[in-house]
């Protein structure tokens, strides 16, 4: 030889030499197991498909995409396992993670046949290929190939074919045989039949051609999948049984349907960020499911809802509404409406659940609970709402009602009385309650919101507004509202006592309360026990309505996004009509239907009635008020049930009659018959495991258990109705009741 080919020769090899060892720096430099986190699923609590919380990714092609999957595998199924190998890697077992054999195989076909089908890839290789995405180059090949050899190497079998079932794409942007299973037939990879099993195992070699949602996807892939059954039933993985079941069952299956979201896409955005934010989580590491709270039903027909009565209100300005619904004990939410519509040009794309908004008049309750919790406040107070004394502040109505009780002036959300509460109380004191109720995490000082903070000047959004009330509910104790099964969430706490609570919850609850500012039998009366808060900010720019049964809680907002006014929409008027439409749905309501359930009186109290201020000598119009024992007798206005009657002794505070309402007013139904036209009679409390004899107009009517519910066949006219005990002179307070 030469010196100049010697030379040649040598400088040939050196660079060989040169570039091979190169190629295995970059090989070694990939050569780890990596994938992308895994992507959570959410389903409701019914297990309806809800949301994928996807994984952004960045592809030097494609730019920025997401992608879906990558759950892990706890254990590799055998039938995973074979279905794959059989397509993908028959000789996985064989070689180092390059198969000589294949790639001459390989090699033969593509260049004497002139095929391009075939690339000889392992699986060992479509990791590193999967891991590192490049174009398809002889160069990059070769660099597959030697990472394959050192993930073997380093990892072993079990772990690269692992590996390789969390990474390969099984279309839709599903990626792992793990998540695929679950995305696809809704259950554990472990659980997949022999001919499912093969229908995945076939995607990934063509995951956009086999799209299953399609007839001709379908067709691809259940061809190929009908393949790797022949093969396993050859190689004795499965009997001739086995492999006959497979493939009716492949011949039987039919386009899958896609996997949709609901439109609700504020719902698919706080699971996205309660992920991010660590406060859900999965299931487990190799079930990365998440169990929402929500109810799509019941997420679907409160959409229903507010868009019908958005609609009715779009006339007086109303752009956009949201809506929370939870169950009242748990927190747990089944319904979160951010918007009309995500895509509605008019501010659509914003969850008004999460927007701080001026609240109106839906801090009052927690005014009154701080003046009950500091001593500032009884219930048999007289509260002023007159022009004197008003610091300027004037009522909603322009009018002044004059003395007032508590439960009075909160029932009709006065102005006056609320905000000489507040500066009775204190500014600092009601700011720090209201932030220890999570309304506000403001750093202002207390003095730049003033007394206006009571009726609107405080901004807080409607979950902090559902919390606070769900803790009224709650008898005072704090719960985060709760959207997925296993979540992260502070201790529940009390805030306020059972007996404030209870209180607050009653004066909320008593529609007689709320005479003369809303009529009886309006929007904010319910066929069964609620206690509802209404809120309308200045220039009529939001409406609220907060109301809690005893099984859910309920909280609407209407309004417009630039916080421009509506042309009269109070809460009231607007808010407390889908609020009642909700609430009624979710207890199943009819019309006529009359509910005997009460909510629990504070503990240790009593029941009086109150003489109303404007009522006459003979004290027509009266309230029923829950006091300590020790206060009744300084109160000059309160007629205890000792009295009422002649046969009532000092302890008839033991009988007190829940349903039907003092004075009340009841039409029959003419449609129905006379037998079913029924008042439900009910005692609030007392008298426990013993028996009481009920009265109308003197004669008995029913004996019954001290705790259960009568049904009275109602006649026309003016009556009487009462409650005894049958051996001790024992009777609750009368209660009247007109029949039409």
């Amino acid at each position: 030889m030469s010196r100049v080919a010697l030379i040649a020769a040598c400088a040939a090899t050196a660079a060989a030499l040169c570039g091979g060892a190169l190629l295995f720096r970059d090989a070694a430099d990939g050569a780890d197991l990596r994938a992308p986190p895994a992507t959570p699923i959410v389903y409701d609590r019914n297990g309806a498909y809800l949301a994928q919380i996807g994984h952004a990714t960045h592809d030097a092609r494609e730019g920025k995409r997401i992608d879906y999957g990558y759950w892990p595998l706890e254990r590799i199924p055998e039938r995973v396992a074979r279905a794959t190998l059989i397509l993908e890697d028959r000789r996985f077992s064989l070689h180092p993670g390059v198969d000589p054999r294949a790639v001459l195989r390989a090699l033969w076909n593509n260049l004497a046949h002139d095929r391009r089908a075939e690339g000889a890839s392992t699986i060992a290789m479509q990791v590193a290929r999967m891991q590192a995405p490049r174009p398809r180059t002889l160069l990059n090949k070769l660099r597959e190939a030697a990472t394959g050899l050192l993930l073997v190497a380093r990892y072993g079998r079990e772990a690269t074919l692992a590996h390789y079932l969390r990474l390969a794409p099984y279309g839709l942007g599903s990626h792992g045989v793990a998540h695929a299973a679950r995305f696809y037939f809704d259950r554990p990879v472990d659980d997949l039949s022999w001919a499912q099993t093969a229908l995945l195992a076939a995607i990934p070699q063509s995951p956009g051609r086999m799209n299953l949602t399609r007839a001709s996807g379908l067709k691809l892939a259940v061809a190929r999948a009908r393949y790797a059954i022949d093969q396993l039933e050859k190689d004795g993985a499965l009997d001739a049984t086995q492999g006959e079941l497979a493939r009716r069952e492949l011949a039987a299956m039919r386009p899958f349907a896609a996997k949709r979201r609901p439109e609700a896409l504020h719902l698919a955005l706080r699971y996205e960020r309660l992920a991010r934010e660590g406060r859900v989580r999965a299931a487990s590491r190799y079930d990365p499911r998440i169990h929402a709270t929500i109810d799509l039903v019941v997420e679907g027909e409160t959409m229903r809802l507010a868009r019908r009565y958005l609609s009715i209100f779009r006339h007086a300005g109303a752009r956009q509404v949201a809506v929370m619904v939870a169950e009242r004990g748990s927190n747990a939410v089944i319904a979160d409406v951010g918007s009309a519509d995500y895509d509605d040009p008019r501010a659509g794309a914003f969850d008004f659940t999460r927007v701080m908004r001026s609240p109106g008049s839906t801090l009052k309750p927690f005014v009154y609970a701080l003046g009950l919790e500091r001593g500032a406040l009884k219930p048999t107070d007289l509260l002023q709402d007159m022009p004197e004394g008003a610091s300027g502040v004037a009522n909603a109505d322009g009018l002044y009602l004059g003395p007032m009780t508590p439960r009075q002036a909160l029932a009709n959300s006065r102005n006056v009385p609320a905000t000489n509460l507040l500066r009775r109380v204190g500014l600092l004191a009601n700011f720090d309650f209201l932030h220890e109720l999570g309304l506000h995490n403001l750093d202002a000082p207390a003095e730049s919101f003033g007394i206006s903070m009571a009726i609107g000047a405080l901004p807080t959004r409607l979950e902090d507004l559902m919390r606070a009330y769900a803790a009224l509910a709650d008898d005072g104790v704090m719960r985060d509202l709760s959207f997925a099964a296993d979540e992260r969430k502070a201790p529940p706490r009390r805030v306020m006592s059972i007996d404030t609570a209870r209180l607050v919850t009653s004066f909320l609850s008593d529609p007689q309360a709320r005479l003369p500012s809303f009529p009886r039998y309006g929007p904010l009366e319910y066929p069964f026990a609620v206690a509802v808060k209404t809120g309308t900010s200045q220039n009529y720019r939001d409406a609220w309505t907060l109301a809690f049964s005893n099984r859910y809680i309920v909280g609407v907002w209407i309004g417009r996004a630039d916080a421009s006014g509506m042309r009269g929409l109070a809460g009231a008027n607007s808010a407390a009509r889908l609020a009642h439409a909700v609430m009624a749905g979710l207890h199943g309501a009819r019309p006529g239907e009359i509910a005997p359930e009460t909510f629990p009186p504070p503990p240790g109290r009593v029941a009086v009635d109150l003489c109303r201020v404007d009522s006459g000598p003979d004290c027509p119009l009266s309230l029923r008020e829950w006091v300590k024992p020790e206060e009744i007798a300084a109160t000059p206005n309160a007629s205890t049930l000792a009295h009422l009657d002649d046969a009532v002794s000092a302890d008839a505070g033991a009988l007190v009659i829940a349903t039907p309402e003092h004075n009340m007013h009841v039409w029959r139904n003419p449609e129905q018959p006379a037998a079913l036209n029924k008042l439900a009679l009910k005692l609030a409390n007392g008298a426990a495991n013993s028996q009481i004899v009920w009265t109308v107009d003197g004669a008995p009517v029913a004996v019954a258990q001290a705790d259960e519910t009568v049904f009275w066949p109602m006649t026309p006219g003016a009556h009487r109705i009462q409650a005894r005990l049958p051996l001790a002179p024992v009777a609750s307070r009368p209660v009247r009741v007109t029949v039409e």
